[in-house]
């Protein structure tokens, strides 16, 4: 189960999303947590019959659900509400400004369930609480690197602690591309298969240089040279020369970098005296533009080296 949850108590506390909750009953069940992004609309199970019912996941109740607990017999609903809050469900909202039934509000005390009530209409709510919960809920790991968008590819450097990531993405960012983060970068998975990398709030739009401290790439080149979020296409690693190391000189076989899971097109670049870095980190992204229309260069220039070197039958001349 993913370990990343959300109480109900934060649910009531957002603002940005607009869900525009209040709370019914059940005080004592704020603690309850969320760890799926799936909604339910609990319909027959309001009925008695709770064999599909996901206790774990945010129920919804609209004006069907309401109005039919309005016209049933008050003992029958009452029985049935006993039995649907007997699950340790995480917390029920109330759409379309309904008020919920006085026996549901009593029910939910009893067992400790949260009964929130929101303005919106159904669809409208379901479909705000889904992106939430989803933006909240997503894998989220911490790497340290720079994230830059060099054009419109998202490119990770990493490398060890002051062999120049930093002063790569700061020369970028003069030649016209955009900064996202520096040092610390906050990285979430998005479904199915993508990666949105972004700076931490403190540190936001600043970058360390040895030698000068703290600047604020804002502040120095304007807003068109940052970006407050970016997925990442690709990691680019920038490592010591090693003499005796054999870097590769083709580019044949991709290499991956795995993030959560996520496997990435990964780049060794050695740093050297004379190395013009950020010329090759933007070489390196218009050639990942390339692969994705399907040119690859160095698999091109395999196929055209092996079609001329193709054996010949014994006793051909050489010409």
């Amino acid at each position: 189960m993913n370990t990343i949850s959300l109480t109900i108590q934060d649910l009531l506390g957002e603002k940005e999303y607009g869900l525009d909750l209040s709370l019914f009953a059940g005080e004592g069940g704020l603690s309850h947590r969320l760890y799926s992004s799936r909604i339910q609309k609990p319909g027959l199970a309001l009925t008695g019959y709770t064999e599909h019912l996901h206790p774990d996941r945010l129920q919804v109740l609209g004006n069907t659900e309401i109005s039919y607990l309005d016209q049933m017999p008050r003992e029958q609903a009452a029985a049935n509400i006993a039995r649907f809050c007997s699950f340790p469900i995480s917390c029920l909202v109330v759409t379309k400004g309904l008020t919920p039934p006085d026996f549901l509000r009593e029910e939910a005390d009893k067992a400790g369930i949260p009964v929130l009530g929101t303005p919106l209409q159904s669809s409208l709510f379901i479909s705000l609480i889904t992106k939430f919960l989803e933006e909240k809920l997503l894998p989220t790991t911490h790497i340290h690197g720079v994230l830059v968008d060099v054009l419109g590819v998202g490119v990770l450097l990493l490398g060890k602690s002051g062999i120049g990531k930093s002063e790569c993405a700061l020369d970028l960012v003069i030649r016209g591309h955009r900064l996202v983060g520096d040092d610390i970068i906050r990285i979430k998975k998005k479904m199915p298969a993508s990666l949105v990398g972004q700076a931490g709030e403190t540190i936001q739009y600043h970058m360390e240089i040895r030698g000068l401290g703290i600047i604020n790439i804002k502040d120095l080149y304007g807003v068109s040279s940052i970006r407050e979020k970016k997925i990442i296409d690709m990691v680019l690693e920038l490592v010591e020369w090693d003499p005796e190391h054999e870097y590769d000189r083709l580019g044949i076989d991709d290499r991956v970098y795995s993030i959560l899971g996520v496997d990435l097109p990964h780049i060794c670049i050695p740093v050297r005296p004379g190395r013009n870095l950020t010329s090759i980190i933007e070489v390196a992204a218009r050639n990942f533009l390339l692969k994705g229309m399907g040119y690859h260069s160095a698999r091109e220039f395999h196929e055209k080296l092996m079609s001329r070197l193709e054996v010949r039958p014994l006793g051909d001349e050489v010409e």
